[in-house]
C-alpha cells in the first residue's frame, strides 16, 4: 500500500466521503479491511501523513482511526518506528497447565523474570483460599512471563507455606508446577479460575510494556493438589495478544438449565 500511497482508491468503498459516518469511522474501518484481509502480522502501515494524503482527510483523522484500532488490538504503534499490524491473539485455553508448557506446545521460548519474592500474611481471601487460619504467613511470588523475548503475563501467587517449605529458595525462573512437583511431589489437579478483564495499572503496565489503561485479561486459579489447596494466583494477561474460547455444553439432565464450559481438563 505504501507504494501507492499517493493514488486515490478506484473502490468507491475504500474512499473517505463527506456524509453521516464520520470520517474517523470511515477510515477506521478501510483500515481494519486492509489489515484483517491483506497485511500478515508485523506489517508496517503507512505513515499518518501518508494516509492523510491518500485518503483526503486530516492527520487528526488519521490519528483517531489509527488509536481505535490500537485499542482494539489491531495495531500497535512502535516508538520510533512507527505502527505496525498486531501479533495474532493466541487462544488462552481453560485447562490445567502451566504458561512454560503451554508457551512450548505453541513453539515458543518461554522465559521467567523473578520480580519479588516474600513470606508474609495473605489477604483474608487467599488465606481463606488456602485453607490457612488468621495470621498464618504464606509465601508470596510475583513473576513476568515471556514467549519469544515478548512480555506477556504477570503473575501474583500466593502459596500454602506449609506444604511448600523452601518454595522461595528454588529456581523459580522454572516451570512453577514441575518445582512443586519435583521438590515437594504436589501435582496440581483441580483448579477453579475466575476470568474478568480489567484495565492495566502503573505498575502491571510498566511490566508488561503498555501504556496505563491498556485491557488485559485476568485469571484468579486457586490450585489444589490431592484434595489440598496449595496455589492462588492471579495472572494478568496483555488483552492485545489473547483471546478466550470456551466450548459451552448444557448440563446433564436433571442438573439444571445453566450451560456450563468444559471445564479444566
Amino acid at each position: 500500500m505504501s507504494a501507492a500511497a499517493h493514488v486515490p482508491p478506484s473502490d468507491p468503498a475504500e474512499r473517505v466521503v463527506n456524509g453521516p459516518t464520520p470520517k474517523h469511522a470511515q477510515l477506521r474501518e478501510i483500515l481494519r479491511r486492509l489489515v484483517e484481509r491483506e497485511l500478515p502480522p508485523g506489517s508496517p502501515i503507512p505513515s499518518e501523513r501518508e494516509l492523510a494524503q491518500l485518503y483526503g482527510v486530516s492527520r487528526l483523522t488519521v490519528r483517531s482511526a489509527i488509536g481505535k484500532l490500537v485499542e482494539e488490538g489491531l495495531l500497535a504503534r512502535v516508538r520510533g518506528k512507527g505502527t505496525f499490524t498486531a501479533a495474532r491473539r493466541m487462544e488462552l485455553q481453560v485447562y490445567l497447565m502451566s504458561f512454560t508448557d503451554d508457551m512450548r506446545r505453541r513453539g515458543l521460548t518461554p522465559t521467567t523474570e523473578v520480580i519479588s519474592t516474600s513470606t508474609e500474611v495473605p489477604p483474608v481471601t487467599s488465606a481463606h483460599a488456602l485453607g490457612l487460619a488468621e495470621g498464618v504467613p504464606a509465601h508470596r511470588l510475583v513473576r513476568l512471563r515471556r514467549a519469544d523475548g515478548v512480555p506477556l503475563a504477570v503473575e501474583r501467587g500466593w502459596y500454602h507455606a506449609g506444604r511448600t517449605p523452601g518454595l522461595l529458595d528454588l529456581d523459580l525462573t522454572r516451570s512453577l508446577y514441575a518445582q512443586l512437583a519435583d521438590a515437594f511431589s504436589l501435582r496440581p489437579d483441580r483448579a477453579y479460575q475466575t476470568v474478568w478483564a480489567e484495565s492495566a495499572d502503573r505498575e502491571t503496565a510498566r511490566l508488561l510494556g503498555m501504556r496505563t489503561g491498556s485491557p488485559l485479561l485476568v485469571f484468579r486459579r486457586v490450585s489444589s493438589s490431592g484434595g489440598e489447596p496449595v496455589e492462588d494466583m492471579t495472572s494478568w494477561y496483555r488483552g492485545d495478544h489473547y483471546q478466550v474460547t470456551m466450548q459451552l455444553d448444557r448440563n446433564t439432565p436433571g442438573s439444571g438449565d445453566q450451560p456450563h464450559n468444559g471445564g479444566i481438563r
